[in-house]
């Protein structure tokens, strides 16, 4: 059995790997405008806690697969949700200037540059995902397929994007609990789904198991962002590396401005015990670190 000082390690060693693979996501001798590349390559290794790629290797782990043939979809993975970032953080968006403990994207290079970095990086990501069979041998042209409607589906107008929208349209006092699952669902779990779908289906798993693995994902990213909504409340600052109670200013709707924090906080509790639950039905063979994973990320204070 993993304990939690093992998951830490797992989290710091895909942490290096990442770096490294991203820092060469974009070949030298593509003939790119030189700002673009910075400003794409400024988000991309700003740092952040890369857990999309951690749910894709620890998902293809966890179907008792060798992860590195998930190096490439975690790579792609993490281009989209750096993408996503640097369009959240824009003027017509969130507005933020800061971005793990820097200054956003946008505030560096500029908001057309900073539109055109995320738009190059989500294109990327394709292409990450289309050429994985060229790197990786045991990933089949088939299995590159699959995962590239996979991502059209959960990074586009049904999934984060459609998030994405929905919150921007939501208002204090109209937005009730239903729609601001929906918006949580979509902004957040769904990248979070499709990155445990995806090391999954890099690694050979059956239906039964690619159900158990989104019901997880499901429950497991809706509690990360109600996470993330307490601790705009009651976070560290300085550790989360932007401005906390920035929700109350830009008046969101928030699950603890729906339900309380103390029920949000349970709420949380909820939601992680339900997507263990689905993991220990003997589908998955090997779920250990994902049970861990879920334990972290219910606990985290960044």
């Amino acid at each position: 059995m993993q304990d939690p000082e093992s998951l830490k390690q797992f989290i710091a060693d895909v942490g290096r790997m990442m770096h490294e693979e991203l820092s060469l996501v974009l070949p030298s001798n593509w003939d790119v405008p030189e700002t673009l590349r910075a400003s794409m390559m400024y988000s991309l290794l700003a740092g952040g806690k890369r857990l999309r790629p951690v749910f894709v290797l620890a998902a293809t782990e966890a179907i008792g697969h060798d992860h590195k043939d998930a190096i490439s979809i975690a790579s792609a993975i993490e281009l989209i949700h750096t993408y996503s970032l640097i369009h959240d953080d824009l003027p017509a968006m969130d507005n933020d200037d800061f971005r793990r403990g820097k200054p956003t994207n946008h505030r560096m290079f500029g908001e057309a540059m900073a539109i055109l970095a995320g738009d190059a990086l989500l294109t990327h990501a394709f292409y990450l995902v289309s050429t994985t069979p060229d790197r990786c041998p045991n990933v089949s042209p088939a299995t590159a397929l699959a995962i590239t409607k996979e991502l059209s589906i959960f990074a586009g107008a049904m999934g984060m994007v459609g998030g994405q929208a929905a919150d921007i349209l939501s208002v204090q006092g109209e937005t009730d609990l239903e729609r601001l699952d929906y918006i949580h669902t979509h902004k957040t779990a769904d990248l979070i789904v499709f990155s445990l779908r995806a090391g999954g289906l890099i690694g050979g798993a059956r239906p039964q198991q690619l159900q158990a693995l989104e019901i997880f994902g499901q429950s497991i990213g809706l509690a990360f962002q109600i996470q993330d909504d307490i601790l705009d409340i009651i976070g560290d600052q300085h550790k989360l590396g932007k401005k906390t109670k920035s929700d109350e200013t830009q008046n969101k709707v928030t699950y603890p401005y729906l339900m309380g924090l103390d029920q949000s906080i349970q709420k949380v509790e909820q939601l992680t015990r339900l997507g263990k639950e689905a993991l220990l039905d003997g589908a998955i063979p090997q779920p250990q670190r994902l049970l861990l994973l879920a334990e972290y990320l219910m606990s985290r204070d960044f």
